[in-house]
């Protein structure tokens, strides 16, 4: 194992990685309206504008880690830095709108090796016993970049949106050279031809779904499903997914490692990461649900998601600590029980502004110890080091895809009873369900002990 002090030079290395990619994804929401007006497209359309970022970030994160695993992390870690850099120059450069959704998904495409990859690089240079606290740092870029976003972003777009990507090339080029200086270099494998139909099939499945979910209607979710815009791509994405199963069970060297969920830990583990994407979707509805449950203005009801977003900044290295303390069982145990408290008085008892915000940070406090660094510690501990970062891509894919569809589900029961306060309320009822599904898989993870007895295995 590495050193501790170049240990925490490569941590901070890759903090400012993944917060770069995770700044581009909550910085876009305030410059939406902006870009809306320059191009003159209407607001479905420029959704394409996340959308294609979010896309192409599902379909780099198993390829990229993939790479990574057999050519070495640092290569690829820096290809997709640069990715995502010149991603930047092309949104930002942008004559038309279609340029510009090119240069979201280049930059998609790259933030979805940055992740999976930087979690790989701690399971190879930290030692088991603090493995927790660097994935708990690293889980804390998300909050901060939650409120870094909107607050930046409200700094730079009087002079251009297209300073909200301009700023990512320093950034870029500094974490370029610190990587040829500070990260290691692992070692590259040879296992063979690369998986070309798999990559492909995933491709097309992602994009299926991605599509056909965005094109639904969640005022009318029945009848929008019966459109063939809608359930031609669903359909696809559904048949297609068997397929994919069986070509990654027959390929060598397959880009979605599927022989990693032989262990039954792995599956509760994605089976928990897929339950997260779908809590995490409601994230969004937050602050019109405070609008309506509070009497809020417009203005007053963005600012709702403030306890939210901090108390999961605050709390990730703290999980982390926890981690290296008592496990990820004990961990994502009280996790899901604080998560089913905090959605039950979200639902039920968030009328007034102190039960309001004591129902954010219970969730937050929830949400943070069943997603991130505890299911990427699992897949640390459970994988060899050849196939650290493809185990770090499956909680990132199914997160995803529950995040895609949690959020036309949650709008189709938030619409289906008139996007009025009761429509809010029992979408957080079925978060309570969702809390309860995950703590019952929880209590089915290994112990504390046998968790380091499986990680001294995989060093």
């Amino acid at each position: 194992m590495i050193e501790t002090e170049k240990r925490n030079r490569i941590l901070l290395l890759l903090f400012v990685g993944v917060f770069m990619g995770a700044l581009d994804i909550g910085i876009i929401g305030p410059a939406l309206p902006a870009i809306e007006g320059y191009f003159k497209v209407d607001p479905r359309l420029a959704s394409w504008t996340f959308i294609s970022y979010i896309l192409f970030f599902m379909v780099g994160t198993p390829l990229m880690a993939k790479l990574s695993d057999r050519y070495g992390r640092r290569d690829i870690y820096i290809l997709d830095i640069i990715l995502f850099a010149l991603g930047s120059v092309i949104t930002a450069i942008s004559p038309s709108y279609p340029l510009l959704i090119l240069g979201r998904s280049i930059q998609g495409f790259g933030a979805g090796g940055i992740f999976p990859v930087a979690s790989a690089f701690i399971g190879d240079t930290f030692p088991p016993e603090s493995r927790g606290k660097a994935l708990g740092i690293i889980g804390s870029v998300f909050g901060f970049s939650s409120i870094a976003g909107p607050i930046l972003a409200g700094f730079i777009l009087p002079y251009g949106w297209q300073w909200l990507f301009l700023i990512n090339i320093p950034i870029a080029a500094t974490i370029v050279v610190g990587g040829f200086l500070i990260l290691p270099v692992t070692g590259k494998t040879d296992d063979g031809e690369f998986d070309a139909r798999g990559t492909l099939l995933l491709a097309i499945i992602v994009a299926s779904l991605a599509v056909g979910i965005n094109q639904i209607d969640t005022t009318d979710l029945t009848g929008s499903l019966m459109r063939p815009i809608v359930v031609v791509p669903l359909i696809l994405a559904a048949a297609l997914t068997p397929i994919l199963w069986r070509v990654e069970r027959a390929a060598p060297d397959p880009v979605v490692q599927v022989d990693l969920l032989a262990s039954r830990e792995v599956r509760i583990a994605t089976a928990i990461s897929a339950g997260n994407g779908l809590s995490q979707a409601a994230i969004v509805f937050i602050p019109s649900y405070a609008l309506l449950a509070l009497s809020l203005s417009e203005s007053m009801a963005s600012f709702s998601l403030l306890p939210f977003v901090t108390t999961m900044a605050l709390s990730a290295p703290i999980v982390g600590v926890l981690l290296d303390r008592v496990g990820s069982r004990v961990v994502m145990i009280s996790g899901s029980l604080i998560l089913m408290v905090g959605c039950t008085i979200m639902a039920l008892l968030s009328s007034t502004t102190p039960l309001f915000i004591l129902a954010e940070v219970l969730m937050a406090l929830g949400l943070i110890t069943v997603i991130g660094a505890p299911l990427r510690y699992i897949m640390l501990s459970e994988t060899p080091p050849e196939h650290r970062a493809s185990g770090q891509a499956l909680i990132n894919i199914l997160s995803s895809a529950g995040q895609l569809v949690g959020g036309a589900l949650i709008g189709g029961i938030v619409a289906s009873m008139g996007s009025g306060v009761m429509g809010y309320r029992f979408s957080f009822l079925f978060l309570v369900a969702v809390a309860f599904t995950l703590f019952l898989l929880s209590t089915g993870l290994k112990g504390r002990k046998e968790q380091l007895e499986t990680m001294k295995r995989n060093i």
